[in-house]
């Protein structure tokens, strides 16, 4: 029997399974391991030869719940415990104006 057609009906062994971690069918039941990402190793595990595994696997592929927090308190200048300031009022406008130029003079 060669390695074509007659041989793939004896393929009915999984050698894999899905990882706990990853979700990935890559844990392979007898090494107990999992070749995507090393479960049960507390590291994740990557190499720099796969550029495109560390792409898919990189910051900004999933949900970012704390990150996307931080992007938006980023542009308010991480104030915190006071009330955001009118963007609306003529007040509002003069003070903006200040501040852009008090910066633009310190530079």
């Amino acid at each position: 029997m060669g390695k074509g057609t007659p041989s793939f009906g004896k393929r009915h062994n999984k050698t894999h399974r899905l990882c706990l971690r990853c979700g990935r069918r890559s844990f392979h039941i007898q090494h107990n391991k999992c070749a995507s990402c090393g479960y049960p190793a507390a590291r994740m595990r990557k190499y720099h030869w796969s550029h495109k595994a560390l792409r898919r696997r990189t910051t900004g592929t999933g949900r970012m719940r704390y990150l996307k927090q931080v992007r938006v308190k980023f542009h308010n200048d991480f104030r915190e415990g006071c009330r955001p300031v009118a963007k609306n009022t003529k007040k509002a406008f003069a003070a903006r104006q200040e501040k852009r130029l008090g910066k633009k003079k310190s530079e």
